[in-house]
């Protein structure tokens, strides 16, 4: 197994399906047979959650890790991974991660904290996704230093939307300065009400504007209640609504996201 594809799932803005994007994508390219690490990289541990996973109760979370990093000790990362029971394998998230911003300021190396750690397990994966936390502070950064490429999830409202350049700037950052390497897999739309003319010209309009030079994936994520649920319980969609418009949703996402031969920009 080569070293694992690398995949960010990154918007500043909160509540636009990003974390719910990354728990479905994951077990979706599980499902289609990849072995697959979910990165907490949020605080507030919504996909540490989402998996069914209390990130109080949680030892062994990222926060420590990367603590571990800036203190220039070498952390067991496998005393971290966490197994999901749909196949996919974690690394938690709590509060303790939230120290880590201004930890960083005075670490070496502080953007590739998080690079330098997961080297440790990229070859035993196909990919790893991290789920951002909504800001573009030093946390996002290393997870944009660590990844290959990334997925915007934007939500299909207009102040969503309207916050795209602030979020392509950041990026643009990253590539000058810590990862040339770095590109952009695609925008996808999420929470799409499709009976509304708002999202339907929200769509339009990311299309125009950046369809041109950034991959907008074919398949849109629609809006629906099943979805929430599912993150209660701990489950995917695909366990918890299968056959849904959603988990349909995803598994064509999935299909396009997995595709052998990168034709990323």
């Amino acid at each position: 197994m080569t070293n694992a594809r690398t995949i960010a799932i990154c918007n500043q803005k909160g509540g636009v399906g990003k974390t719910t994007t990354a728990v479905n994508l994951g077990i979706g390219l599980v499902r289609h047979g990849k072995k697959v690490l979910l990165i907490d990289a949020d605080p507030q541990s919504d996909l540490t959650r989402c998996l069914g996973i209390n990130g109080d109760e949680v030892e062994n979370s990222l926060g420590k890790l990367m603590y571990q990093m800036t203190e220039n000790r070498k952390p067991d990362v496998s005393d971290s991974i966490l197994h999901h029971k749909e196949g996919v394998d974690f690394i938690p998230s709590n509060l303790d991660l939230s120290s880590m911003e201004n930890q960083l300021v005075n670490a070496m190396s502080r953007e590739k904290v998080l690079d330098n750690l997961l080297k440790e397990v990229k070859g035993q994966y196909d990919y790893i996704l991290i789920d951002c936390m909504p800001s573009l502070g030093m946390l996002t950064v290393n997870a944009l230093t660590a990844a290959d490429s990334v997925i915007i999830p934007v939500q299909a409202q207009y102040l969503p939307a309207k916050g795209m350049t602030q979020l392509l700037k950041s990026i643009s950052l990253v590539q000058m300065h810590t990862n040339d390497k770095l590109k952009i897999e695609g925008i996808v739309m999420t929470l799409v009400d499709s009976r509304t003319n708002l999202a339907r010209d929200v769509i339009d309009t990311i299309r125009t504007n950046y369809g041109a030079g950034i991959r907008i994936f074919n398949t849109d994520i629609p809006i629906a209640v099943k979805t929430a649920e599912a993150s209660g319980v701990g489950k995917s969609i695909y366990a918890y609504d299968p056959g849904g418009k959603t988990s349909m949703a995803y598994d064509n996402l999935t299909k396009e996201t997995n595709y052998e031969k990168s034709t990323l920009n």
